[in-house]
């Protein structure tokens, strides 16, 4: 019996580990009325807050120079940029609808 379980519990977490994950998410915080963020949930994770520009590093990553970030970062902003955009329009036309 006991290793049924153990088996059913692995299969479980097995399950949880393969489970696709969207590559950008739209959150809110009610203490942080004002702000939208986008979280990137792939390597490199991030939290955008949209409305300041602040940017909270999830994992470390090293940025080198601040004056000089990397194009892969830049390209990884961009896409949090579109993203939020596209699902601000989204959100707008179910609205309207």
């Amino acid at each position: 019996m006991e290793v049924t379980f153990v088996a059913l519990k692995r299969i479980q977490l097995f399950k949880f580990l393969l489970m696709s994950m969207p590559k950008f998410l739209i959150a809110d915080n009610t203490d942080f009325p004002e702000d939208i963020f986008v979280i990137h949930t792939e390597y490199p994770r991030f939290i955008l807050n949209m409305s300041t520009d602040e940017l909270e590093w999830l994992d470390d990553v090293d940025l080198g120079e601040e004056d000089d970030i990397p194009a892969e970062i830049m390209q990884l902003l961009e896409e949090a940029d579109s993203f939020y955009d596209r699902e601000m329009e989204r959100y707008e036309n179910f609205d309207a609808e």
